[in-house]
């Protein structure tokens, strides 16, 4: 299949059998919302076969105090529940 036939998540399931990324990642390279991006992993992780292969997710940390145990690992929260910060990183995904 040509590039160019594949849908967005057909790219994006491409992409991250190659190498990580994070959301902002995907959304510039395939020219959509960073918010989409998640939903089209998401979607991606819902349609890999069981056993062959999953999406591995990095969580978001928090920069400033390390927090981790975010409810939502596969998405960015707005702030850190432990010391409020702002400054949280980004999950990365991966197909392995």
């Amino acid at each position: 299949m040509r590039e160019a036939d594949a849908t967005t998540r057909e790219r994006i399931a491409a992409h991250l059998r190659e190498r990580s990324a994070a959301p902002s990642v995907l959304a510039n390279e395939f020219d959509i919302t960073a918010p989409s991006a998640v939903d089209h992993v998401r979607h991606v992780a819902r349609s890999l076969d069981d056993g062959d292969e999953q999406l591995l997710v990095a969580p978001p940390t928090c920069r400033d105090c390390g927090f981790d145990a975010f409810d939502d690992p596969a998405n960015r929260p707005s702030r850190c529940p432990d010391c409020k910060s702002e400054a949280i990183s980004e999950p990365e995904y991966k197909i392995a």
